[in-house]
């Protein structure tokens, strides 16, 4: 059975290691959907497990971008694995 596309992108998310992050673009590029990078945020954003490390997918234009648990939390995840 094939993938669903947001469980293309989690499986995507999962291999993003700790002080590393990619962008929305970048994870679209991944799933081979290169101009879907505004639904994989949508994806990021709906999803509610936490084994899933969704803070480490920013915009490309560098910003951290949105956060089911706020930005605020975005931000501090990213400095406590020494992103930021």
């Amino acid at each position: 059975m094939a993938l669903s596309f947001k469980e293309k992108v989690y499986e995507v998310v999962k291999d993003i290691p700790k002080g590393k992050v990619l962008t929305y673009r970048e994870v679209a590029e991944k799933i081979g959907n290169p101009k879907s990078y505004r639904a994989v945020g949508n994806a990021l954003n709906r999803n509610r497990d936490k084994s899933i490390p969704c803070h480490r997918v920013i915009r490309s234009d560098g910003n951290i971008g949105g956060y089911a648990w706020g930005a605020a939390k975005k931000n501090n995840l990213l400095k406590e694995e020494g992103y930021l």
